[in-house]
Formats: C-alpha cells, sequence, structure tokens
C-alpha cells in the first residue's frame, strides 16, 4: 500500500479485439472517415482517428495523439491504416481524447482512492487489573465482557491535536508525497483538545507544513472518521481543485469518564491515540478505491450521554468541577439501555448492507470488516448477523476504543496480519453517541 503507481510502459499484446467504425459525413467525392478504436492494452485505452485527406484518391493519413506527442504515418489503404494502428496499440501508445487525456487516465480521476494511514498509540497502558482496581469491577469482567486487557492512556504529552499531527506525518511518509501536494485537511479528532473553541486543522496543517491546503473540523464522535471519508469523496468528486485531502486527529475522551459511575461504565474501554487517512483522486489501481458509505442518525439519543457543565447551559465552576461534573454522564440509564439495545445491533447490519450493496457487493463479498471496539459479546453479535467468520475481523482487546480512529487502526492491523489482501472488499463501521452509526466499502489495490 506505500508504493507509488506508475503506468505500464508498453502492453505486448492486444487484450481484445480491435472494433473499427467508419462514419460518412461528406459526399462520395470528399468523404470524412473517423475510426475510433477503445480497446484495452495492458492498462491503456487506445483512441484513433484515421482521416481521408483527399478527394477520390484512395490515400490515407493516420494522426495519432498519445501520451509521448503526435506522431503522423501516410498508408496506402484502408488495410493498411487498421494495421498501422494494431501495430501502435502492440507497441503499448496511449491515445488521448481531446482533452489530452487517455480514457483510463480520465476515468481515474473520478476514482478516489486511500493513499495511506497512520495511527499514533501512546505508550502507556493502563491494564485490565488497573481498569478493575479503579472501577471496582472485577477483572475477569473487563477482560471477557468488556472486552479489555489493556488501552493506551495519553502520557503528560499525548495531546488530541498533537497525536492526530504524529498519525498525519506517518500516513505522509508512507504514502511518500509532499505535504505541501495536501489541497484540504479534516479534522476528525473530538471536541475535546488542547483548547476549547479552536480550529485544531489549522494548526495541524501549520505542524506538518500543508503549506497549500485549507481545513476545518469535523465531529460526529466515534462516528467521525466514517462521515469524513464520505464528505471528503464528496468534495473531491465535485471540485477539480481538491485532489489530496487529510483525514487526521487525536482521541482521549477517557480522560471525562468517571470509572466509578456505574451508568458509565460502557465507556471504560475508552483509551487515547492519534489517527490519520490520505485520499487521493486519481491515484491508481495500486491503492485502494474508497466506494460507496452509509450513515443512520438518531437524534432522540441526543442527550442520552452528555457532559452537562461546561457549556452555556451550565457555565463550569470550581463547584462543578469538584463534583465531577465535567466528565460523561447519563442522565437516565434505563431508559437508555432499553431503547438503545433495540435498535442498535439492527442499526450496525444496516449500514454495512447499504454500503456494501451501494458499491456493487453483498454481505457475502466482504472479505475484512473492520468494527470499533465494543463489548465483546456486541462484536460477535454483529458478525454473526451479517455472517461473516471472525477470521476476517480483528478484535481491539489490546487497544480498548480510541474513537473515531478504531476504523483505521483495524486497517492498519487487518493489512499487518495479512488479513486483508490485493482486490479484497473490506468495510469499516463505527457508530457515535448521539446517536450515528455509519459503514464505509473499500476494493482494496493491486498491493496490500
Amino acid at each position: 500500500m506505500t508504493s507509488r503507481w506508475q503506468k505500464d510502459s508498453a502492453a505486448e499484446h492486444l487484450d481484445e479485439e480491435v472494433h473499427l467504425e467508419a462514419h460518412d459525413s461528406r459526399n462520395q467525392y470528399n468523404r470524412h472517415h473517423l475510426v475510433e478504436d477503445t480497446s484495452v492494452v495492458g492498462s491503456f485505452v487506445v483512441r484513433c482517428r484515421v482521416r481521408q485527406e483527399t478527394e477520390g484518391v484512395d490515400d490515407w493519413r493516420i494522426r495519432i495523439t498519445y501520451v509521448q506527442g503526435q506522431e503522423e504515418q501516410t498508408v496506402a489503404s484502408w488495410e493498411e491504416a487498421v494495421g498501422y494502428m494494431q501495430l501502435m496499440m502492440k507497441r503499448g501508445v496511449t491515445c488521448m481524447n481531446e482533452n489530452g487525456m487517455n480514457e483510463r487516465e480520465k476515468n481515474e480521476q473520478s476514482i478516489v482512492r486511500l493513499l495511506s494511514v497512520g495511527t499514533y498509540i501512546p505508550e502507556q497502558k493502563m491494564t485490565s487489573g488497573d481498569i478493575a482496581d479503579a472501577s471496582g469491577i472485577p477483572q475477569h469482567i473487563v477482560e471477557s465482557k468488556l472486552g479489555i486487557r489493556q488501552k493506551p492512556v495519553p502520557g503528560p504529552d499525548d495531546h488530541p491535536c498533537a497525536m492526530g499531527v504524529a498519525a498525519a506525518k506517518e500516513a505522509i511518509r508512507r504514502a511518500q508525497i509532499a505535504p505541501e501536494e495536501i489541497d484540504l485537511i479534516i479534522y476528525i479528532g473530538e471536541e475535546y483538545k488542547e483548547y476549547p473553541v479552536w480550529t485544531a486543522a489549522l494548526q495541524l496543517q501549520h505542524e506538518i507544513g500543508a503549506v497549500n491546503a485549507w481545513g476545518f473540523d469535523m465531529g460526529s464522535r466515534c462516528c467521525t472518521a466514517i462521515m469524513a471519508a464520505r464528505t471528503a469523496k464528496s468534495m473531491m468528486l465535485g471540485d477539480s481543485r481538491i485532489r489530496t485531502v487529510l483525514l487526521a486527529g487525536g482521541y482521549r475522551n477517557g480522560d471525562l469518564i468517571d470509572l466509578t459511575d456505574p451508568n458509565t461504565r460502557f465507556m471504560a474501554n475508552l483509551g487515547a491515540g492519534g489517527g490519520a487517512m490520505l485520499l487521493q483522486r486519481g491515484a491508481g489501481p495500486s491503492y485502494p478505491e474508497v466506494l460507496d458509505s452509509a450513515i443512520i442518525t438518531d437524534g432522540s439519543f441526543a442527550q442520552d450521554v452528555i457532559i452537562q457543565a461546561g457549556g452555556t447551559k451550565q457555565p463550569l465552576t470550581a463547584e462543578l468541577l469538584a463534583q465531577g461534573q465535567a466528565c460523561f454522564r447519563v442522565p437516565d440509564p434505563e431508559r437508555m439501555k432499553s431503547r438503545l439495545d433495540a435498535v442498535s445491533m439492527q442499526r450496525f447490519t444496516q449500514v454495512v448492507e447499504q454500503a456494501i450493496q451501494g458499491s456493487g457487493y453483498t454481505i457475502s463479498n466482504i472479505d475484512f470488516i473492520g468494527l470499533l471496539h465494543m463489548k465483546r459479546s456486541a462484536h460477535e453479535f454483529v458478525l454473526h448477523s451479517l455472517g461473516i467468520p471472525e477470521e476476517r475481523s480483528v478484535y481491539l482487546e489490546d487497544y480498548g476504543h480510541i474513537g473515531q480512529f478504531d476504523p483505521i487502526l483495524c486497517i492498519e492491523l487487518g493489512v499487518n496480519r495479512k488479513l486483508i489482501q490485493p482486490g479484497g472488499i473490506v468495510v469499516l463501521a463505527a457508530a457515535g453517541i448521539g446517536y450515528a452509526w455509519g459503514a464505509l466499502t473499500l476494493r482494496w489495490g493491486d498491493e496490500a
């Protein structure tokens, strides 16, 4: 996945039969014969034109415009003209259309691909034993039910945007591009970051040296990466000036969890880290193609998990801070649980089905699925509901839940463990409080 795509320099033979058409547009003495061939030659699509330049003379001139320049040849007959085009095609010549772009290149410019991913995982870890000590939950329950053996926690310099910068630099290094090539930056980290009311995308832009980019922050909690990929693809296809897009950010919402609160213990898996994805139009078939995505949101859950203090409704005070009101709370846990349990797993399967079907595939075509970290039983339920074997996924028991960066981490682990292979169909799925569910389909490139 790290190599740059390069075009084939030649093709040794035709992949399919040449198809020619002659169109008469003038009288019999001054005919305008146009021949176009759109046969695939190796990785090229060839278009050629043949014109009769003289009146009443069986003499043909072929003019072929191709990537390397122009070439003209006078031939004595139509058959010789066809033979010359076949010879050119055997040489692997790529002929251009009127806009100076061969058809394969033209089509490739409408395809958004994943150049690379990058992650940053803090060195410091919190083990299942540490979580048990802090929460009062037995260690075996932390491991077997919550599905956590350990999770990364931030060190003194592991701030959200800073972790996003580290992940972005890794993605840029892997993609072998210059930061100046990036046209747009979408910060996909959390609102909880170095400073409140602060556009982290601009700090990240400065830190990585993306001087030609512009940027903005985007947030949908742990579904942000999926939503941002969907948004970026739409922007790239709708604006020819946007070719290369960086999605990056950091996460440490574990700071906002009170492990002694039994109502928020389901978020005891929250860890820390950063992630990045580089997308580009026209990168070539070596890279994974970003296909369809699906999003479902349900605003009836919007106030079920909130931080009550620190907003305009309840400004943060020393007293509220001492009371622990700057942490996530669930105002009505029974109501939330009953309603969420009734729909959440169904919504996961819905977005996966919509994303894969919208990409022209079925569930049976999925070679790898990357799910955000959730309790082990929920992870298994989603896989079994979709009919996907567990060996086609990874479970993040040594990472916990690093928010919206779980899907990016799943890609990295899937590639490293050789679960993602060239040509494979990959689906990423996530959910965020509020509530939002999302899935994204990719068709892996020629290289894993």
